[in-house]
């Protein structure tokens, strides 16, 4: 499986350049945030076009994030990141694909600081690590990919003195991500590049992407069940250089999942808190009850398709049969009738020759 998270920076406007990036690397799952669309505009039937089902939590020009499946429909799990109910932000969204819970977040940007914006992000990213806690702990495969606006370290920027006042490389925001890794979390792109730098980000200003001077905000963070399962992770660079680009390229992984799929019903049930949170669970037993609902389905199509066909054969078989007899008894009818009429043709012959 491989698994995106893309920052397309405006979906509409970005539409041309999403499709030809789905059509040209045809990602199993992807993550989108900065939707910057109210829901009701969400490009749908382009999506589907594609080959893609999709879910998304949109908003008027700001924020908006979504999950798209290759060939499949991701089954919503949770809209919106609990903790503040008074939270407006469409920032998360979550979904079942294939067994694994996909959590697709955009943390916020907190610029500038010090001040509100900041205090807001701060605030965020406390619930968001009080809600990865239970995931890490639920014990079953997931992936929180997306936009997290934080350099993690140094080595994550090509040069931390011009950005050292952003909300991105506070010592605050990398605590919280620092945090986020210390509950078990692997992060993929890190994973994988140890000693290289990777970037995912390069600003509009001053010929950052032809000079290379990007960031790493962008980030896969793989649950200890499937980091064991991770063979591969990289940036499609080339998306970054593009005519009308976003100011992001798409990060991805690829799993090696083996060709099994998990139904994490069973388990999800259990994953509640003592306010009776269970929106993962219920939503993880519904993809069990739709998987084998469809197999269900599928088996008594085949079985009636089979039975179909040995009906249909049984037919003919007995038509041909049948049709056989027949031509049989006629000619042999037609034998009787020729015979019939040699013997008569004869009798009557030395009849005559009698008479004369």
């Amino acid at each position: 499986m491989k698994l995106a998270t893309f920052n397309i920076n405006g979906i509409r406007s970005r539409l041309p350049a999403l499709l030809e990036w789905l059509k040209r690397e045809a990602p199993d799952v992807v993550c989108l945030q900065e939707l910057k669309t109210p829901d009701a505009s969400f490009p749908k039937a382009e999506i589907n076009a594609a080959g893609y089902g999709a879910i998304w939590h949109g908003q008027v020009s700001w924020n908006g994030v979504a999950i798209l499946a290759k060939d499949s429909e991701p089954v919503e799990t949770r809209r919106g990141l609990p903790g503040d109910p008074d939270d407006t932000h469409s920032r998360y969204i979550e979904a079942a694909v294939d067994g694994l819970l996909v959590g697709c977040l955009y943390l916020p940007n907190g610029n500038p600081q010090p001040g509100p914006k900041f205090d807001y992000k701060l605030a965020w990213f406390e619930r968001l690590i009080t809600y990865a806690k239970k995931l890490a702990d639920w014990g079953h495969p997931v992936v929180l990919a997306g936009d997290y606006n934080v350099v993690p370290t140094d080595f994550d920027i090509y040069n931390p003195r011009s950005w050292l006042k952003d909300a991105l490389l506070q010592p605050e925001s990398r605590a919280c991500y620092a945090r986020l890794l210390a509950q078990g979390w692997t992060d993929a792109l890190r994973t994988r590049f140890p000693d290289e730098q990777v970037f995912t980000f390069w600003d509009y200003f001053r010929q950052h992407w032809e000079k290379n001077s990007g960031l790493r905000i962008d980030h896969l963070l793989l649950s200890k069940q499937v980091a064991a399962k991770l063979r591969d992770a990289g940036v499609d660079r080339w998306v970054r250089g593009e005519p009308h680009a976003s100011d992001h390229a798409p990060a991805w992984v690829e799993l090696d999942l083996g060709g099994q799929r998990g139904e994490p019903g069973r388990a999800a049930s259990e994953n509640r808190d003592a306010d009776g949170d269970a929106e993962v669970g219920r939503s993880a037993a519904k993809v069990a009850v739709k998987k084998n609902a469809a197999k269900k389905s599928a088996a008594k199509k085949s079985a009636a398709k089979e039975s179909a066909a040995k009906e249909s054969a049984a037919k003919e078989s007995a038509a041909k049969e049948s049709a056989a007899k027949e031509s049989a008894a006629k000619k042999s009818a037609g034998k009787k009738t020729a015979a019939n009429k040699t013997a008569a043709n004869k009798t009557a012959s030395k009849k005559s020759g009698v008479k004369k």
